[in-house]
């Protein structure tokens, strides 16, 4: 079997030698053929796939990498689709791209493409933020765009998202269809390039501009912000796009005190200061925590290279930062969005909320009180941006987002939006100070006395390369066929597989459709309120086990305790799964 994937891989290989492609590449994969046959089947043994945020893999040479002919194909593909979908109209496109090596390169080889195949292109003059590429395409109403990013992953990694003309990330059928034409890009000389260049207009300064407006108008405490304007915020772009464009908001709202860490403002696809340039993690954080503890903040603000992740830490009472997780920052941001809705009356009974499955169940019981409608849908911000399209016209959208650090407020963008996110989270911070004495930490303590002690944890297990995404696959097999009976002496009462979109009643033996769309995610739920949830990662090569667990807090002065108690637990219920 070995000899024949290498014989398949080697036969792939040649076909690049002897194509037109570039004289450097051709260098690079005689070299792979010569040296490296290992290096060689992973870079040609299949292609890049479409996944929960489009293409994306490690850059270098060949099939299943990210360059400059494997983006074109992609490219190519989905102009092809776009001409059959939206036949007899001019077809306009916008293209932005974020801080990774490359990025710029494939950013306008994609736009080459676009242009070659006769579409108007906007192309924005730098990097940007991808939330900004959202909302470029519902401004100027085009039919589809591509941002050039890899998120939050390592350096040596880029990617590809393609849009639709609403602005979210492409859904089924889409993106199946755009897979099967890709898949007919069978030769890089069908990849149409160096035409109409004039068909290319610059975004520049002047759209930001229209961008940081629409942020501006989500505000929902402007007298709060006059009061505390001054309020110390350290934030950190982790080398990426959010440079610019979070300082920029954050002064339209009125903030006069934000500090960028200056090793992390510069701009650069290496991102020397981090390990991972991911605001999920402490030690990525860890200058700007730093920082504020030196400068006395009280808020730390980051994001991502492409600026669609919020990370955030708040100042504790003993003067310790801690960084919260996505849920936290979530409940926080909805929590404060739904609590001024109601205090400006403009709560009707028409508005709604979305997350995740594997997000909190702490929104839904705060979107509960609020009477507000929380809708739950697979993870991936293209399916919560699903739900915000399906209810256009019907009911108003306040916001919502997903525990891996993404939110959105507002329905102008359909991605996860940092950018707007800082504000929301800063001006939180002054309203919560202002109105109730409290700082932000503060508060969420308050909220779980409220609503009850919500806490989640989650494991990643990594298996690399082919090997790794068929063992990935096999742990899926094996935990259908004998899901556990416990989890930490509680038993599974529920299970919930949203690969054969069934609830099953564990105890009954009664089965239920579940009404969502199709994804390889698990779902057990124990008698004591305990939920784990199994999904491998569309992106990358992993799966992840996501758990909740929940108990009441009778006062904040038990915070600390029954946090050790929940944290505890998690780590039984991973212990109890054999996952550590």
């Amino acid at each position: 079997m070995a000899n024949e994937l290498e014989r398949m891989v080697l036969e792939k290989a040649q076909t690049w030698l002897d194509g037109h492609y570039d004289d450097e590449t051709k260098k690079q994969v005689k070299y792979l053929m010569d040296n490296d046959m290992k290096e060689l089947v992973e870079s040609f043994y299949k292609d890049l796939e479409f996944g929960t945020g489009g293409l994306r893999g490690i850059m270098g040479v060949g099939s299943n990498r990210m360059n400059i002919y494997t983006v074109g194909a992609a490219t190519q593909g989905l102009a092809n689709y776009l001409k059959k979908n939206f036949a007899g109209e001019a077809i306009r496109v916008a293209v932005g791209h974020d801080s990774r090596n490359n990025s710029r390169l494939f950013a306008e080889r994609v736009a080459d493409i676009f242009a070659s195949n006769g579409f108007a292109v906007y192309l924005f003059d730098a990097l940007r933020p991808t939330p900004e590429l959202s909302f470029a395409i519902r401004e100027l109403k085009c039919q589809s765009g591509v941002v050039v990013t890899a998120s939050h992953n390592p350096k040596e990694y880029n990617g590809y998202k393609a849009y639709w003309t609403d602005g979210s990330q492409v859904t089924a059928p889409h993106d199946k269809n755009i897979i099967e034409e890709v898949a007919k890009i069978t030769d890089v000389d069908m990849v149409l390039t160096g035409k109409n260049p004039e068909n290319i207009t610059v975004l520049d300064e002047k759209f930001d501009e229209i961008y940081l407006e629409r942020v501006h108008a989500l505000s929902l405490s402007p007298e709060s912000v006059r009061k505390h304007s001054d309020m110390k915020i350290i934030y950190t772009p982790l080398h990426g796009s959010g440079v610019r464009l979070v300082p920029a908001s954050l002064a339209k709202f009125g903030f006069t005190n934000v500090k960028l860490v200056p090793e992390q403002a510069v701009v650069d696809g290496n991102f020397p200061t981090v390990e991972s340039p991911n605001p999920e993690e402490r030690k990525t954080m860890s200058m700007a925590i730093d920082l504020a503890a030196k400068e006395g903040a009280d808020l730390v603000l980051a994001t991502d290279p492409d600026s669609d992740r919020i990370g955030v830490a708040l100042r504790n009472k003993k003067g310790e930062y801690v960084l919260l997780n996505g849920n936290q920052t979530l409940v926080l941001l909805l929590s404060y969005q739904l609590t001024r809705w109601a205090e400006r009356g403009e709560l009707d009974g028409n508005q709604y909320v979305v997350k995740t499955i594997v997000t909190s169940q702490m929104a839904n019981a705060v979107a509960d009180f609020f009477k507000v409608k929380c809708y739950d849908c697979l993870t991936g911000f293209k399916y919560i941006a699903k739900i915000i399209r399906e209810n256009e016209g019907k009911a108003k959208y306040i916001g919502g987002g997903e525990e891996s650090f993404g939110y959105l407020a507002g329905d102008y963008v359909r991605d996860k939006d940092a950018v707007s996110a800082c504000s929301m989270a800063a001006e939180a911070a002054a309203w919560a100070m202002d109105t109730m004495g409290l700082t932000l930490f503060e508060w969420l303590q308050q909220l779980y006395v409220k609503y009850g002690f919500y806490r989640e944890g989650l494991v990643s297990v990594v298996r690399k390369g082919k090997e790794g995404a068929e063992l990935i696959q096999k742990m899926m097999v094996d935990f259908r066929a004998n899901p556990p009976k416990t989890i930490l002496g509680s038993p599974v009462v529920r299970i919930n597989d949203f690969l054969s979109l069934e609830q099953t009643d564990v105890v009954s033996g009664a089965k239920t459709t579940i009404e969502q769309d199709k994804s390889n995610v698990l779902q057990w739920f124990t008698e004591d309120g305990t939920i784990v949830s199994v999904r491998p990662s569309g992106t990358e090569p992993k799966i992840k086990f996501y758990f909740g667990v929940k108990a009441p807090l009778a006062s904040v002065e038990d915070y600390d305790k029954v946090l050790a108690e929940l944290d505890a637990k998690i780590e039984g219920i991973k212990k109890d799964l054999r996952l550590i």
